[in-house]
């Protein structure tokens, strides 16, 4: 089956880095795409970044554009999220998530998702 385990997360202090990870396995992704979401306590889950599989086109929202970058290799079959400059704000647990197609900003459109991976950043 498809299993997705995120790793990576931690205690960083604002303005720090930290890269995630996300280990696919159960299938084939190349017509796929990935995206990570975050969810803080009390608040909705939200699109932080996607890519798709084959292409490697990425998108970010405003709110983290140019300070998360989103890579994938295939021959590990793992996707990335690099995170700098975090800020107090980013912290939440974040989930690598896939869908088949299109790439999509929306939660309810993913098939698969991984437990998550608690990051904290200190003020």
């Amino acid at each position: 089956q498809v299993q997705l385990v995120e790793s990576g997360g931690g205690l960083v202090q604002a303005g720090g880095s930290l890269r995630l990870s996300c280990a696919a396995s159960g299938r084939t992704f190349s017509s796929y795409a990935m995206g990570w979401f975050r969810q803080a306590p009390g608040k909705e889950r939200e699109f932080v970044a996607g890519i798709t599989w084959s292409a490697g086109n990425t998108y970010y929202p405003d709110s983290v554009k140019g300070r998360f970058t989103i890579s994938r290799d295939s021959a590990k079959n793992t996707v990335y999220l690099q995170m700098n400059s975090l800020k107090p704000e980013d912290t939440a647990v974040y989930y690598c998530a896939a869908k088949s197609g299109p790439l999509r900003v929306g939660v309810g459109g993913y098939d698969y998702w991984g437990q998550g991976t608690q990051v904290t950043v200190s003020s």
